[in-house]
């Protein structure tokens, strides 16, 4: 369900900076280390700012585009059942085992 909509006024400080009220900060856990906004400059004079929270260094790599694509070639042998599901870990050895057999 789509929370309504909140107007505010931000003002502009002489360098440029605004401040975010607490409470937004807060629920949108921009009050967290390192969190960032993506901020969208519309050609209508519209400014969208999103909430923009960082992937810890740990979990970067599942990030790049090379691992993403290779998740969606995943999800698509998923979805197409192009899976095996094996009982064990001895089933799913051997099962590797007779592919390099072949």
């Amino acid at each position: 369900m789509n929370s309504p909509m909140e107007h505010r006024y931000l003002s502009i400080q002489s360098r440029g900076t605004i401040a975010l009220p607490a409470d937004i900060r807060r629920r949108l856990h921009l009050d967290q280390p390192g969190a960032q906004l993506e901020m969208t400059a519309r050609s209508d004079g519209v400014i969208e700012l999103r909430a923009a929270l960082p992937v810890p260094a740990e979990q970067r790599w599942f990030w790049t585009e090379q691992w993403q694509e290779r998740e969606r070639e995943v999800d698509d042998h998923v979805t197409a059942g192009r899976v095996t599901v094996h009982e064990s870990t001895e089933d799913f050895l051997g099962h590797l085992d007779n592919l390099d057999a072949e």
